[in-house]
């Protein structure tokens, strides 16, 4: 007897393939999400589809440029600034934290997070950077041990991953995680905080210039 997918399991389907097709690029800023030719591409109703794409309107990915029209947002300098702001007080804080906690598995768990960037890297595959490169902050968040923080970055952690896609300055990005690697390795909060900080810093100002082609 085929088994019946539940509807709410379609729509986080339907809703996460979407989502990593915005971040990944392969749906570009002003592309429109029509409802119909989504439900048949995934061979789904369109109500699931319906239901994602609502959830990406709250996640900040789409909008709807009139009742009948959604398309992937175009992010703006505003955007982008509040994103890194945000980034900036969060992530500095939580290297603080993994620097004073990290045990020397959290450790090896970055260096192998390290290890595998520089090869995709090498390959200038930017899917697998930009699902490498989240992953390594995600772990630096978990070796915080601050469960409040986490659940803070949550909801914006899929428009960051979509930021950091935009940064293709990829051998100067791999290069500072490397340094702030070493900076929470060593125990150092006031170190790490220093290097999370410049890591942020210079990351917006390169999304920034990818973007707007200034900054």
């Amino acid at each position: 007897m085929t088994k019946i997918e539940p509807l709410g399991a379609v729509r986080e389907r339907v809703l996460a393939a979407l989502r990593q097709e915005i971040i990944a690029g392969r749906l570009r800023p002003g592309d429109r999400l029509v409802e119909r030719e989504l439900a048949e591409r995934f061979g789904v109703s369109r109500v699931p589809v319906r239901e994602a794409i609502r959830s990406l309107v709250g996640e900040g990915f789409v909008h709807f440029e009139t009742p009948r029209r959604t398309v992937v947002r175009r992010l703006t300098p505003t955007d982008v600034k509040e994103l890194f702001e945000l980034r900036e007080a969060l992530e500095v804080y939580a290297a603080g934290l993994a620097a004073s906690r990290c045990t020397p598995q959290d450790l090896a768990e970055l260096r192998e997070l390290l290890d595998r960037a520089a090869t995709a890297t090498r390959a200038g595959d930017a899917e697998t950077i930009t699902d490498i490169n989240t992953r390594f902050h995600d772990r630096i968040l978990a070796m915080a041990g601050n469960s409040l923080l986490i659940s803070v970055m949550e909801p914006v952690d899929g428009r960051l991953r979509w930021l950091t896609r935009q940064n293709e300055e990829w051998p100067q990005l791999l290069a500072e995680h490397h340094e702030l690697y070493d900076s929470i390795a060593s125990g150092d909060p006031d170190r790490a905080r220093a290097h999370a900080l410049a890591h942020v810093q210079a990351n917006y100002r390169s999304t920034v210039r990818h973007l707007f082609g200034d900054g």
